[in-house]
């Protein structure tokens, strides 16, 4: 099965292409076909391990596509008419910042298709025919379904909540009187005979494990004080979800149990049948905005309470050990020991603070630069650089794809919530591009910009960082750094941005490590005349290889024995150069679009290697 990627000129072919791209429509198509890479930032996103599940193996980038003939299938006509009719519907798209405040207070769930949509629809289905004989009201409710599901596109979930219903419904015709925990496994062994790779499907593992949590716990649950009885709903749903969440996403918000309480209510009672009425009764769809409005708002609003959010990863250990006590608990009632719980979860916060070891992580980040440093007992995370996307299309300035959400990720996995010190080595996108986007997403103490002139990028950086109150610096000379320092080889001011570039200096663990930024042959023998470099263990190259750094003269004086490339893969600009990596050669030289991101883990004078390849 192919997966078609439309590169296309500007945003308006795209906009006419898309017109007459219907679903169940016969398209001519001409491009290349691509392997889908692995993640090559650690603890982030498989797409390929993502496509592979689902039975796809490669990526078609289109280059030319034409629409040779809709179809005339009943089904996909239906499907196309009601999907024209919802994007009539202003705000039917979720804003990105709202999305994300969403996914932060643990609310996502309610807005994916999800076994709640198909409880609802049945449930409305089956009120209305109440007074029709048991076959045939719910031989109509499972027509329904199917033909719901086949308009949907069948996500996993659905699957799961319409087989569920089906044998639950063949339970109750015929009196099999199978209990709903049996009809859950009978619904699962049938999905995964089907189709084995749904079990690496997260939207039928949060399905089948939720449901499951609210079966096994249906005692605890029960009780005749409706907000205790929501509130112990929400708290179950939330643990047997809770190992899931972390393992995939290292995010959890603890206030989602109260969250959740008051929009599950909402979302089903009254969005959601809003949503349906709306549909069929267009001139109720101001009213549904401002329904939808006042939850966004709210959720924004409630995205800034910080202090209850986790950020850590759940071992495969950690996760049985988890549901093993839940189980236990909830069926012996041993509700004193909800505490173990907590207390897995607060070791799994204390591991980074009793580790050791200092990690050096050279980020893949694409066409630019950018390093994360993590001390001993994680008492300082330093970032150089963050990376940026560039796009060459004036026309798609409204793109929001950042490589640094590959760092954030990387960053909550660790448990880590703030970066103590963002050092930027110049002005130039590839290297900064992203710094307004972490500094909205995560604490940061303290910048530190290079000497020299300032671009437009760093002014409007400097501008969000007084509003934030954060403290920044510009063209200092060291940092004191967990008993050790961090220098900065300035010198004099230059008349380009790349020479004036930061460039960073530092011997952690009998380690020494050289940062060059976009630094050039200048600045490289502004550093011979005045620094005294030699046997550098770690070398950032300068530049990403390009053949206006690491001169012959300056790689001999610094030695490196491991020299380090940031550089996207194809790139435009031939990086790294072949005279470069010739010079380089007596080093062992790593490049971050062949071995993806390259972690260092040393301790005890021991350096350990790990790449993470495309």
């Amino acid at each position: 099965m192919l997966v078609g990627t439309l590169y296309l000129d500007n945003l308006e072919e795209k906009e006419n292409i898309l017109d007459d791209l219907l679903y169940g429509a016969y398209v001519l198509v001409e491009g290349e076909l691509i392997k889908p890479y692995n993640n090559t930032i650690p603890n982030n996103f498989n797409y390929k391990s993502y496509l592979s599940n689902k039975m796809m193996y490669y990526q078609l980038k289109i280059d030319n596509i034409k629409v040779i003939k809709e179809s005339n299938n009943i089904i996909y006509k239906l499907k196309n008419k009601i999907n024209k009719r919802i994007l009539k519907i202003d705000n039917s798209l979720i804003d990105d910042m709202v999305y994300e405040s969403y996914q932060s207070i643990g609310i996502t769930h309610l807005f994916a298709l999800s076994g709640m949509h198909v409880s609802l629809l049945s449930g409305i289905i089956l009120k209305g025919l109440k007074k029709v004989n048991n076959k045939l009201k719910y031989l109509i409710v499972i027509i329904v379904l199917i033909s719901y599901g086949f308009i949907v596109g069948y996500p996993a979930s659905i699957k799961r909540a319409i087989t569920f219903f089906i044998i639950a419904s063949i339970n109750k015709i015929f009196n099999f009187k199978l209990s709903t925990l049996k009809i859950l496994f009978i619904t699962v062994f049938i999905l995964i005979f089907i189709n084995y790779k749904i079990i690496y499907d997260i939207g039928f593992l949060y399905s089948v494990i939720t449901v499951f949590g609210i079966f096994w716990g249906s005692n605890f649950i029960k009780s005749e004080n409706i907000i205790y009885s929501s509130f112990k709903l929400s708290l179950v749903a939330f643990l047997f979800s809770l190992p899931i969440t972390l393992a995939c996403f290292y995010e959890i918000n603890i206030l989602s149990i109260i969250y959740n309480m008051f929009y599950i209510p909402f979302v089903s009672v009254i969005l959601y049948p809003f949503c349906l009425l709306t549909f069929i009764l267009p001139f109720l769809e101001k009213i549904l905005i401002l329904l939808i409005k006042v939850m966004e708002n709210i959720s924004l609003f409630l995205n800034n309470i910080d202090f209850f959010k986790l950020y850590l990863d759940f071992n495969i250990g950690e996760i049985l050990l988890f549901y093993i006590l839940l189980l236990v608990i909830l069926r012996y009632n041993r509700f004193k020991y909800f505490i173990l719980l907590f207390l897995i979860v607060f070791i799994d916060l204390m591991i980074p603070y009793l580790d050791s070891s200092l990690y050096v992580y050279y980020l893949d980040v694409g066409q630019g630069d950018s390093s994360l440093i993590i001390t001993p007992h994680l008492k300082e995370v330093i970032l150089i650089d963050t990376g940026g996307k560039l796009s060459f299309d004036t026309k798609l300035e409204g793109d929001k794809s950042y490589v640094s959400e590959g760092t954030l990720s990387l960053l909550r996995s660790l448990g880590i919530n703030k970066i103590d010190y963002l050092i930027l080595t110049h002005g130039d996108y590839d290297h900064m591009g992203d710094a307004i986007y972490l500094v909205n997403n995560i604490k940061i103490n303290k910048v530190i910009f290079n000497c020299g002139e300032y671009n437009d990028l760093e002014k409007e950086l400097m501008e969000v960082l007084e509003q934030e109150k954060i403290n920044y610096y510009t063209c200092i000379n060291e940092l004191d750094i967990n008993k050790n320092k961090i220098y900065f080889l300035n010198s004099d001011i230059y008349d380009n941005e790349n020479d004036n570039s930061n460039v960073t200096y530092f011997n952690f663990y009998n380690n020494n490590f050289l940062f060059m930024g976009d630094a050039g042959i200048d600045k490289e023998k502004y550093i011979l005349d005045n620094y005294n470099l030699e046997n550098i263990d770690f070398f950032k190259v300068g530049h990403h290889g390009s053949k206006t750094s690491s001169s012959k003269e300056f790689v001999n004086m610094i030695n490196p024995k491991y020299s380090l490339v940031s550089v996207g893969r194809n790139n435009r600009y031939g990086h790294p150069n072949e005279e470069v990596l010739d010079i380089l050669r007596d080093s062992k030289i790593y490049r971050t679009d062949e071995n993806g991101t390259i972690k260092l883990q040393i301790k005890n004078n021991k350096v350990n290697i790990n790449l993470f390849e495309p």
